[in-house]
Order: C-alpha cells, then sequence, then structure tokens
C-alpha cells in the first residue's frame, strides 16, 4: 500500500472532525430532545387550561395541527427549503476554492441558532420552530461541501473506509456530548436548573459544540493542495456565444441547475442510486427523527430514558460503522448496504411490536440500530462519491443531501399524517416499512462498474 502524504493525511483528520462537530446536534437536538420538547410547548400553546391532555390543534398560519405532530411537519418544510437551496450550494462548493470557508459559513449560521435554542420556552413553539429551520438548513448545506471533499481527502478505493471513518467520528462526538447532557436532565437539581431548564441548556450546548469543534475543519483543511476548479467567470453551461458577465449573472445558478439535472441522463447509475437512496434514507431519517416523539408518547418514557436509549445507539454505533467498513471491503458497499436494509426492517417491525413501558426490549432494539445505522448511511456516501462525475462533487452531493439526515420530507410527512389521522403512532411506524422495501429494490438496479466507468470520464455536456 502506497503512504498516504502527510499533508493529505493532516487534512483527512481535520475533515472527520466536523462529523464528530455536528453530530453532537444531530443526537442532543434532532435525534433526543427538540421534538418531545417542541410538542411540549406546542401543547401548552394550544391548552394553556390543562396541557397534558391536551385535544385541541394548534393553529399554524391558519392551518389546523395537532401539536404532536408539529415537530414532524417543521423538518418537513426545512426539508423542502433545503431542496431549493442545496443544488446551488453545490455549484458554488465546486467553482470555489475556498471549500473549508463555505463549510465554516454553514455551520457556524447553524450553529448559532442551534445555541438559540435556549430561549425557547413558555409556549414559544413558534421561535422553535424558526431556528429548526435555519439549524436543519444550514446543516445539510453544510453537509453538502463536507461530502465533496471526502473525494478531496481520499482515493476512491479508499472512501468506504475513510467515510466509515468519519461517521465513526461522528457517532463518538455524539454520544460523548449526550452522556454529559443525559447527567443534566437526569438530575436537574444538581446543576440548579429546573427539568426543562435542564433541556433548553442541553439543546444550546449542542450548538455551541457544533461551532466550537468546526473550528479544527476549517483550519486544518486549508493544508489541501490546490484544487482545479472551474473559473468563476465560466460556467459548464456557459456557450460560446456568452460572455464571462453573463456566466456570472443572476440566473447562472439556475441555468447550471438545470444543467446539471439534465446532465444525469448522461449517468443512469447516479439516478438510479439517488433514487433509491432517497427512498430507503427518508425511512432511516424519520425513524431517527420520530424515536424520541414514538418513545415518549406512544411508550411513556422519559427524557432520561430516551437519552440514555441514543446513548446507547451512539457507543453502538460506533463499532457497527467500523464494522460495516471492514464489511464492505469483502463484499462490496452495494451488497453491504442491502443487509443493512433488511435489519432495518426487523428494526421497525420490532418497535411496532414494543409494549408500553417495555425499557428493555426498547433498548435491545436500540442496541441493532445503533449495529446499522452509522454503516448503512457511511457506505451510502462513500459508494455515490464513486458514481459522481469528477469536476461536479459538490453538485451531485448536493442532490443527494436532499435524501439526507436532516432532510427527510416524504417519510416525515406520512409519519405525521397517519399519526394525525389514526391518532396513533404505531400504524405510522409500520407505514416506514414501505421505504425500505422499495428503496432495497430499487438498489439491486444500480450496476455500480458501469457508475463507476462513467464517473471517470468527467461531466459529460448535456446534448
Amino acid at each position: 500500500m502506497n503512504a498516504v502524504d502527510p499533508t493529505l493525511l493532516r487534512a483527512r483528520r481535520s475533515w472527520y472532525v466536523y462529523d464528530w462537530a455536528n453530530s453532537a446536534f444531530v443526537t442532543t437536538t434532532q435525534t433526543v430532545l427538540f421534538s418531545p420538547y417542541l410538542t411540549v410547548l406546542a401543547r401548552r400553546a394550544a391548552c394553556p387550561d390543562q396541557p397534558t391532555g391536551c385535544t385541541r390543534d394548534l393553529s399554524v398560519l391558519g392551518l389546523p395541527v395537532a401539536p404532536g405532530s408539529l415537530a414532524l411537519y417543521t423538518i418537513t418544510v426545512a426539508t423542502l427549503l433545503s431542496a431549493v437551496l442545496l443544488p446551488f450550494v453545490g455549484a458554488l462548493a465546486d467553482r470555489t476554492p475556498h471549500r473549508h470557508r463555505l463549510l465554516g459559513g454553514f455551520a457556524w449560521v447553524g450553529a448559532t441558532a442551534a445555541t438559540a435554542m435556549v430561549a425557547m420556552g413558555g409556549d414559544r413553539w413558534w421561535l422553535g420552530v424558526l431556528l429548526a429551520l435555519v439549524a436543519v438548513v444550514s446543516l445539510t448545506c453544510s453537509l453538502v461541501v463536507n461530502d465533496a471533499l471526502l473525494c478531496d481527502v481520499s482515493a476512491p478505493e479508499e472512501r468506504d473506509a475513510v467515510s466509515s471513518r468519519g461517521w465513526a467520528a461522528g457517532y463518538l462526538g455524539g454520544f460523548t456530548l449526550l452522556a454529559l447532557n443525559l447527567l443534566v436532565v437526569s438530575s436537574p437539581a444538581t446543576f440548579g436548573l429546573t427539568d426543562e431548564w435542564a433541556v433548553r441548556v442541553s439543546l444550546a450546548s449542542a450548538g455551541l459544540w457544533w461551532g466550537l469543534f468546526t473550528v479544527v475543519p476549517v483550519l486544518g483543511l486549508r493544508r489541501l493542495p490546490p484544487r482545479p476548479v472551474l473559473d468563476l467567470a465560466q460556467t459548464p453551461d456557459q456557450t460560446p456565444d456568452q460572455t464571462p458577465a453573463q456566466a456570472r449573472s443572476l440566473t447562472a445558478p439556475f441555468r447550471q441547475l438545470l444543467t446539471t439535472l439534465r446532465g444525469l441522463r448522461h449517468h443512469p447509475q447516479v439516478l438510479r442510486f439517488l433514487l433509491a437512496y432517497l427512498i430507503f434514507n427518508d425511512g432511516i431519517q424519520t425513524v431517527i427523527a420520530a424515536s424520541s416523539v414514538y418513545g415518549q408518547e406512544q411508550l411513556g418514557f422519559s427524557s432520561a430514558q430516551l437519552l440514555t436509549t441514543v446513548l446507547l445507539v451512539q457507543a453502538v454505533a460506533f463499532a457497527g460503522a467500523l464494522l460495516f467498513g471492514r464489511i464492505a471491503g469483502r463484499l462490496g458497499a452495494q451488497r453491504t448496504i442491502l443487509g443493512g436494509l433488511g435489519l432495518w426492517i426487523v428494526v421497525v417491525l420490532g418497535a411496532f411490536g414494543v409494549p408500553r413501558g417495555a425499557f428493555s426490549t426498547w433498548l435491545a432494539l436500540a442496541v441493532l440500530i445503533g449495529l446499522v445505522l452509522g454503516g448503512t448511511q457511511a457506505l451510502s456516501r462513500s459508494l455515490f462519491s464513486r458514481l459522481v462525475p469528477r469536476g461536479a462533487e459538490a453538485e451531485y452531493f448536493s442532490l443527494y443531501q436532499a435524501g439526507e439526515r436532516g432532510t427527510s420530507w416524504l417519510g416525515t410527512l406520512v409519519f405525521g399524517l397517519v399519526a394525525q389521522l389514526s391518532g396513533s403512532y404505531r400504524p405510522a411506524l409500520v407505514a416506514l416499512l414501505a421505504f425500505f422495501v422499495v428503496g432495497a429494490v430499487l438498489l439491486t438496479r444500480v450496476d455500480v462498474a458501469a457508475g463507476v466507468q462513467q464517473a471517470q470520464r468527467g461531466a459529460d455536456p448535456v446534448r
């Protein structure tokens, strides 16, 4: 094996730290505390006289919304906003020599919004919705840049292992902060806090963690050797009769988005993988986003129990991501992902059957989730990185991120609607099985070898 250049190795280690940084927000805020706490605030606003037994709807822009579905709808709106913005972020990231600056800018905007969640309280559900929209959209924008950087810090044959190590670092970071927050939420009086203030301080800590540790990749990735990028005065869609000024015009990002979308026809394996990933990852992300609400509302678990659950998931996921990376080295990423999707089906069926209050059974499922969570996502990222055309990594990863961790839209919408119409989260959970089954079937239709050959030719011109 050829020795890795020391400069590249240091930059790669810095790149790992961004997963460590943003995972604190994903675990403490998105996965555990935000949805249940926003539900409490929404019920308090809808039923100020009796919030614990509230059966009234909340009026949101004139529309009736069940308090228990507000957090899921918030994620849905954030995803739709991301779907509009991310392709332009990808086009910009492919045209700047300063990707690390873009990474830091998006991350610090999101971290500021996440830290400001400490101001949530009373019946200020609207503040939580606004801050979540800013934080989630900023997170997904930063992940477009971060995923594109995977192609800068590793060769194609290294990406399964490098991507898995990044995810493992993320789970370790999420585990570390979540363990600290578990102490705060479990024993708030020890720290001079009320139960509600313990949640608010924990939400703020996730934003601070995200922002502070982002300094490491922003500084460390400056060491990367210069990468060839398109001149900012030129775009791939610039025709011979266009001037550089026209290419730099306000309409250039829109033209480039259309060019990227039309270019997918020259990379059919990318399109097939995106369709499969969008579907099965919607299922994964909805399970993650809805798990805390399901555990609290359907199964009656406390915030401390939910924190313990996610803490266990994070601990197991650290080893699971590395394990799946090794399995992929023998079986290939595609087969390994398919095996992981089979285990996700087992998880959903198992969660449906968990009796109310059966915490030990719930924890057993948490171990299985941790085993497959990081592996399926890390390998999906590395597999996609080998299919995208050279020179357009960020643009294609912007499409990829539309179905990534904080951006499920169809899954959360289906889950929220079924829960609201049925009055129970159990049938809503069963509805998610379709995402894993359909996604797995579509993934089997991806010809990875053909996709790699197409990617090596670069971004074909649209004809």
